[in-house]
């Protein structure tokens, strides 16, 4: 029986699992999305957590059989958002529930890393790089919008804030301008299809930026004035993408001055669209994930999981 690695990750808004083999091929990278109510623009944790309490077990007897087929060998979770003092959300409860009772009844290693560390994991994987020494990562969702100085170490990743968002994260703006447009959460892609019908010309976004960081908390009131005026949900769609995207370009470069040329990866959901990677992509360097694996998904903790089992750098938990 082949040996495989189970990722386990229960975010704000999807729920996942994946199983990864030991040559790193993905096997399972199954998600849920976790319903939204109509207008709204987000999940209560309380709602998350009963969502992902629901799907998790739907998730394992929906790949029963794919299951079988392999070993379990070691379980990675996503069990807080960041690696730093304090992070914690209580939607990762589930996901760390359901991976302890698994590694315990299997008498496996259970390792435990941030959601943010899954993310990097993943679009390395996607993107097909393994960076000697440090790079960037930019990790860009509806919850987080930072850019990192990142290195591998034994346990996953080094990581230290070095620039991002100071109030709206990219993905909260696109989402808000999207249920204010009319369209389904979460709103990316409807914004995508909606921007790329768009036919006009924009004006240069007159963006908020200072040394390696930017605003958004203004972009909002600019999307609604766009709209007033033009009625044209494709236009409006495109100007706040655009806005974001010019705001991501500059802080990069202002990375690579700061810390010397090294290579950028994008990670988390918002950097699976295809205006905001044609723009990014102009910089020498920069590297995207398909967009499966820049979403929400497990298979950075499978992954994870993989290199802690199969380089014996200790467990978080083994029984």
């Amino acid at each position: 029986m082949e040996t495989a690695f189970l990722g386990v990750d229960t975010s704000n808004y999807t729920t996942s699992v994946a199983l990864v083999s030991e040559d790193k091929t993905i096997l399972l990278n199954a998600r849920r999305l976790l319903p939204v109510k109509e207008g709204e623009v987000g999940l209560r944790q309380q709602n998350a957590l009963f969502e992902h309490t629901k799907n998790l077990p739907e998730l394992f007897e929906e790949n029963r059989e794919l299951f079988s087929r392999f070993r379990i060998a070691a379980i990675g979770v996503s069990a807080r958002p960041r690696d730093v003092e304090g992070s914690y959300m209580p939607c990762f409860l589930a996901g760390v529930s359901a991976a302890s009772a698994s590694a315990v009844s299997a008498g496996i290693p259970l390792y435990r890393f941030s959601h943010q560390c899954g993310h990097i994991r993943a679009a390395l994987h996607g993107a097909g790089i393994d960076p000697e020494g440090r790079f960037t990562a930019l990790h860009v969702s509806g919850g987080t919008t930072e850019m990192l100085l990142a290195e591998r170490t034994a346990e996953g990743f080094s990581t230290r804030i070095t620039g991002g968002t100071l109030d709206l994260c990219a993905g909260q703006a696109i989402d808000r301008t999207g249920v204010m447009l009319g369209f389904p959460f979460p709103c990316g892609r409807y914004l995508e299809e909606a921007a790329l019908t768009y036919q006009g010309s924009l004006p240069r976004p007159q963006i908020s930026v200072r040394e390696r960081t930017f605003n958004l908390s203004g972009l909002q009131n600019l999307a609604e004035r766009d709209y007033v005026r033009h009625r044209d949900k494709a236009r409006t769609s495109l100007f706040v993408l655009e806005f974001i995207a010019a705001s991501l370009k500059w802080i990069i470069e202002a990375q690579l001055a700061s810390y010397g040329r090294m290579p950028v990866l994008c990670a988390g959901g918002v950097m699976s669209n295809s205006i905001i990677k044609k723009r990014l992509s102009r910089i020498k360097g920069v590297a995207f994930a398909p967009p499966e694996l820049s979403a929400d998904n497990a298979v950075g903790t499978a992954l994870l999981a993989r290199d802690r089992c199969l380089t014996g750098n200790g467990d978080d938990h083994a029984t």
